[in-house]
């Protein structure tokens, strides 16, 4: 994954491989595991019940087009799918599948005349842009009802008036219980206290029935003022659990009784409110939902089936988290959780710890009134043919490992862009995809797509000089390559000038204790600046951590360039790291040229500038700034002393190649279209700043098993498992697959980029891209899915498969992020990309095979499989979404933003605009992909980093001045810049 051009705000890492006990485990973590969110569509989703057989669940959701209220749904957990059972109008809420057969009941207004008439008023109002707090309403026209599971043959059990819902069979089918509020509307004494209440406070009134499976016996159980409700039978059918609301309604807690009514218990004496219990189906225990730390800070907890010891706190999530349920072998738990990103409700599932929860409530204090180890599938072994390992059909963690130990070998020498690892790594790939039988997309039968990538530069041979003249005239030569060395960003000159000490070169705006600039009071006009690398050494964390954001090599070079220096010389004082080392001729890779001679010299150079100006040495000057003393001075002129200075790099390009292959539609068409798969197969090589690596020391290279060796063998994996389903089943693939392995990804997207302006297949056939990058350590569970805003069709269809999946997702709307999707979701291609995150051996030697999340990697790339089986399939082309900027971030850290997107790869003077962001400022400002930024708020753009350093000195909401060349000609414009973190 890319790093060059964007900043990361943290990295995951990947500390801990241990097991740990249930005891060592804390929070939730001693309870539950690979938590994760089981819904995604809608609106809100929640209240979800297993089948008898563990293979379905039927919950409410508020995902149906035209009505804002809750519909029933059955989600298979085999398959994902998902249907509606309930009739569509209305609102509905609590249903629970019927034992032993196809039957399920819930509640439903849809019989009320008025049912569509409360949709568009409540659709009016939330278009208003009003909002309300959520509460139930107690519909009076809700009844109990009951269809088979496809929505078939509703009927109406309930007939009362009155709220009628919160319904659950018995364990043997033959009885329902419930929840009703009928005795509000029967009763002819009420007293005046009760005509209050039936006013303003509903669920007073509310009490448990129950009834024969057919509707027939309806029987009260309870006579209690305040609500009753939310009850279940016990596992063996013997008893009823339900939640009782005290007479004011501000407290609740869980009470059992048999199923005539009789033998009240209470379990709980929790002093909150405490609702919607749940038995374990060994009977042993219960969960509940409480508000117990807090009004609006629902947890689950747990209490033993007698209630002889104190409640013990499940979930360690602020918000809302209820409505627990156990699956019917009381290994998994599904609840009701807003712990998502927007904060509205949905279903939530997790691994339950049935032993951890015994030993738990054992130690509980008396009442006063996991991660599984998953075993490797044994698999047929694979074959080697011509030095290439055979793929298998099958998706196995034995076959993954397998190819990634050989992808992210030494013998790939890192797979740097343009070198012979990479080289070999393109052959070895472009042999399984002959063996596989894929088509090759290229011309003339060719599987790669050329690209030229601006790879970096080399020194021009007799064009690089440095001499020190003293006052006397007396000059002293120093030596390239071990007194001094141009940069990558270095522009190519001749001059002669003087020569001024910078200290840290740095200009960063602020008031003092913010602010720091090197060059105040420091004339540097026409002269050779000589700075230190990084900053300060003495001052505190998060003051380093600031300036650091200004000390990028090429900042500082720009920084003297704007104070019309004409030259820098960047030395590694003797206090900082990699103390008086040369800057590697490449180590900022692809940069554009600076405006300024730039290089890198040592401290023989340094101390010998400064003795010949009477000013002591490097050591001591170091010394004084970094301190960052504000009496000592910053800069100081250096007078007597010359130097002659001389320049020569040139760029080099050298071509390279992507992999295109394509597995074609099963089914003949006279307009194609394809699914687009992408993986960059380059990493670091040996990351030592050279473009002419020699090799011959192992230990230095990156083998990049994660970066992007996964993403890589998951590719292959996918194309193997997919050229078989497609002989087998030539019907399902509606649409191709086009797979692509990206070169120069680590240089900023270039592969990728390239093929955009030149692709093999034109982008109007391509329905859908995913982009698979670092998929290969996966953590707790947690898979990022980014790029979801780009196609409203994401969200169902992840939900989707993601219920056999079992990730724990993070899902992201952004699709502009450090990978190829930005390079493909510009050209009109919903596109989303995998990733499982960042980690400690991230851009290191150390990210090698062993690190690796083989058995996560497995489930990635079956879960991917069927996302690709759907999009290639009968599935509707998805639509395509332009994301907007997310919402203002809160005052604290905020930048100047304009909403362009840069074009990486471009080798212009300037800065060339990909795309804009829609309603972000630059669009706003007329700014258009293709035009080439040149001006800023007065200040000339060359490149990305006079860009970067323009943004600092504008202000936020104050319109500023911008001038673009569009087609040849230069356009004046005017942006108003806005606010982010």
């Amino acid at each position: 994954m890319k790093t060059k051009y964007f900043l990361c705000a943290g990295l995951l890492l990947a500390l801990v491989s241990t097991e740990l006990s249930a005891g060592e485990r804390e929070g939730e973590a001693q309870f539950l595991s690979r938590v994760r969110q089981l819904t995604l569509e809608g609106r809100r989703s929640g209240e979800g019940y297993y089948s008898p057989d563990g293979k379905n669940i039927i919950f409410q959701s508020e995902r149906e087009k035209g009505n804002p209220f809750y519909q029933i749904y059955v989600m298979s957990l085999e398959t994902g799918d998902v249907n509606r059972v309930s009739p569509g109008t209305g609102k509905t809420t609590c249903a629970f599948f019927r034992p032993g057969t196809q039957e399920v009941l819930f509640a439903s207004s849809h019989a009320d005349p008025e049912a569509m008439k409360k949709q568009k008023a409540e659709l009016d109002f939330r278009a208003s842009g009003k909002t309300r707090r959520y509460s139930w309403d107690y519909d009076e026209r809700m009844d109990i009802c009951v269809a088979d599971r496809n929505g078939k043959g509703v009927k109406r059990l309930t007939t009362a008036r009155g709220y009628d819902a919160e319904g659950a069979y018995s364990p043997d089918g033959k009885k329902i219980v419930f929840c009703s509020i009928r005795d509000a509307y029967n009763r002819k004494d009420l007293t005046e206290k009760e005509k209050v209440k039936l006013k303003y406070d509903l669920a007073y009134f509310g009490e448990i029935y129950i009834m024969n499976a057919d509707g027939t016996g309806q029987k009260r159980l309870t006579r209690s003022p305040g609500y009753d409700g939310g009850p279940f039978f016990s596992p063996d059918g013997k008893r009823i659990i339900w939640r009782r609301f005290t007479e004011k309604g501000d407290t609740a807690d869980v009470f059992t009784m048999k199923t005539d009514g009789t033998d009240v218990r209470r379990l709980t004496d929790f002093k909150a409110m405490s609702w919607a219990p749940y038995y374990h189906p060994s009977g042993e225990y219960v969960l509940f939902a409480s508000n117990k730390l807090g009004f609006e800070n629902f947890e689950v907890y747990m209490v033993d089936a007698a209630g002889k010891r104190e409640p013990v706190r499940v979930t360690h999530t602020d918000g809302f988290d209820g409505l627990p349920v156990f699956s019917p072998n009381g290994k998994q738990l599904l609840w009701t959780s807003n712990r998502t990103e927007n904060k509205m409700s949905q279903l939530f599932l997790g691994r339950w710890d049935h032993a951890a929860a015994l030993a738990t409530l054992g130690k509980a204090p008396k009442r006063k009134t996991g991660t599984a180890v998953v075993e490797e599938p044994e698999t047929q072994e694979c074959t080697v043919k011509d030095g290439v390992t055979k793929l298998t059909s099958d998706i196995t963690q034995a076959d993954i490992r397998k190819q990634i130990e050989i992808i992210a070998s030494d013998e790939f020498e890192g797979r740097d862009t343009a070198s012979k690892g990479i080289e070999k790594a393109r052959n070895y790939i472009i042999a399984q995809m002959k063996d596989l039988g894929l088509k090759p997309a290229g011309k003339n039968g060719e599987y790669t797509h050329k690209v030229d990538i601006k790879f970096g530069v080399e020194l021009e041979k007799g064009k690089n000089e440095l001499v020190i003249i003293d006052k006397d005239g007396k000059e002293t030569k120093f030596e390239l390559g071990k007194d001094f060395s141009p940069t990558s960003f270095s522009s190519n000159n001749k001059l002669e000038a003087e020569v001024v000490f910078g200290g840290y070169g740095l200009s960063v705006a602020g008031k003092p204790g913010v602010g720091y600039n090197s060059y105040a009071g420091l004339d540097a006009t026409n002269k050779v600046v000589l700075v230190l690398r990084y900053v300060p050494e003495k001052v505190d964390g998060e003051r380093r951590q600031a300036l650091m954001r200004s000390a990028a090599l090429v900042r500082k070079a720009t920084v003297a360039r704007t104070h019309k220096a004409k030259g820098v010389i960047i030395v590694s004082g003797p206090n900082s790291q990699n103390a008086n080392k040369l800057i590697p001729l490449n180590y900022v890779r692809g940069a554009a040229s600076s405006g300024v001679m730039a290089l890198s010299g040592s401290h023989k150079l340094a101390d010998a500038i400064l003795a010949a100006a009477g000013k002591g040495n490097l050591k001591q000057a170091q010394d004084k700034l970094d301190t960052a003393n504000p009496h000592n001075p910053m800069g100081f002129a250096l007078p007597g002393v010359k130097i002659r200075l001389q320049t020569g790099v040139k760029k080099v390009t050298r071509p390279d190649q992507n992999i295109i292959a394509v597995l074609p539609p099963g089914v003949e068409t006279d307009n194609p279209e394809y699914i687009m798969i992408g993986a960059h197969y380059d990493h670091l090589g040996y990351n030592d700043g050279s473009i002419n690596p020699k090799g011959g020391n192992p230990g230095r290279i990156h083998n990049g098993a994660d970066d992007n060796g996964s993403g890589t063998v998951t590719l292959l994996e996918l194309a193997a498992w997919l050229t078989e389903q497609r002989k087998n089943n030539p019907k399902l693939f509606k649409r191709g697959i086009i797979f692509c392995w990206w070169t120069g990804e680590e240089l900023g997207l270039l592969g990728s980029a390239q093929y955009a302006k030149n692709p093999l297949i034109p982008f109007k056939q391509v329905a859908a891209y995913l982009n698979l990058d670092m998929v290969g350590r996966m953590k707790d569970n947690r898979l990022i899915v980014q790029g979801m805003g780009t196609s409203s069709v994401w969200k169902k269809l992840i939900e989707k498969r993601n219920v056999v999946a079992g990730f724990t997702l993070r899902l992201q709307d952004d699709p502009y992020q450090p990978t190829d999707i930005t390079s493909i979701y510009p050209k009109g291609v919903p596109s989303i990309a995998l990733f499982t995150g960042t980690h400690k051996d991230y851009h290191k030697p150390t990210d090698d095979p062993p690190t690796l999340n083989y058995e996560g990697m497995e489930r990635i790339a079956n879960f991917t499989r069927q996302l690709l089986l759907d999009l290639a399939g009968d599935m509707k082309k998805p639509d395509y979404v332009k994301v907007e900027r997310g919402a203002q971030p809160s005052r604290g850290a905020l930048k100047a933003y304009t909403g362009v997107i840069p074009d990486y790869a471009a080798d212009v003077k300037g800065l060339l605009i990909n795309d804009v962001r829609p309603g972000g400022p630059a669009a706003k400002a007329g700014i258009k992909a293709g035009d080439v930024v040149v001006h800023l708020d007065g200040k000339d753009i060359k490149n990305i980093y006079d860009y970067t350093g323009a943004l600092g000195s504008i202000k936020i909401g104050k319109p500023t001045k911008v001038a673009v060349m569009r087609k040849g000609k230069k356009v004046e414009l005017q942006i108003t810049p806005e606010a982010r973190e």
